[in-house]
This record gives structure tokens, C-alpha cells and sequence, in this order.
């Protein structure tokens, strides 16, 4: 059985930074790529970041190119964003998702979901 767990969301002011950990078991983690997807109320949700399975190449939404950092422990079956200079605009939940193969954007080509944690920077 696959599982994602997230952690390390929480409450920042603007211009803070914070660390997401995204925990996998279940599957042969460096074969699959991992990524970072947010949803705020009311809005659909986003592709952040993502990470392909050898660590080699990464892929960033523009709005946090410069601010995130996407990286990959594959002894630790964990990736992380390090996320910094958040803004206000970033608060959301913060979901990772596995998906075996290529980087991809698109949120319904992943195959496994976490449950989410939640993000909140305050202006």
C-alpha cells in the first residue's frame, strides 16, 4: 500500500521561509517522480514543483522560481520544498504526489496523493 505523508506546514509571516517534507512508502521511491501541488479556498489546484526520480532534474511553477527549492533524499524515501520570501499569496494546502516516470505538470498523471498540509503566511 502506498502512502505520502506531508509535514511541516504551518503558520509564517510574510517573507519567512519554511521546509515540507513529503515521506513515501510503499513503493521503489527513486523510480518515481515526485510532486508539489497547492490548492487555495476557493481556487483550483496548482503544480508547484516536482522532482524526477534520479534527483537530476526538477521543474518549478514560475511564480515560485528563485523561492523554492525542491530536493530529494532517496535513502529517507522523503522529498522536500524549501520554500522561502513567502507571500501571503502562497498560502494554501501543500499536497506532494508521486507518479512514476517523467516530470509532469499536469496533476492527473500522478497516481499517488498525500492528504495535504497546510500552509499559511500572514501579511
Amino acid at each position: 500500500q502506498v502512502q505520502l505523508v506531508e509535514s511541516g506546514g504551518g503558520l509564517v509571516q510574510a517573507g519567512g521561509s519554511l521546509r515540507l517534507s513529503c515521506t513515501a512508502s510503499g513503493l521503489t521511491f527513486s523510480t518515481y517522480t515526485i510532486g508539489w501541488f497547492r490548492q487555495a479556498p476557493g481556487k483550483e489546484r496548482e503544480f508547484v514543483a516536482a522532482i524526477i526520480g534520479s534527483g537530476i532534474s526538477t521543474k518549478y511553477e514560475d511564480s515560485v522560481k528563485g523561492r523554492f527549492t525542491i530536493s530529494r533524499d532517496n535513502a529517507k524515501n522523503t522529498v522536500y520544498l524549501q520554500m522561502f520570501s513567502l507571500k501571503p499569496e502562497d498560502t494554501a494546502v501543500y499536497y506532494c504526489a508521486a507518479e512514476w516516470g517523467a516530470i509532469f505538470a499536469r496533476g492527473e498523471l500522478y497516481d499517488y496523493w498525500g492528504q495535504g498540509t497546510q500552509v499559511t503566511v500572514s501579511s
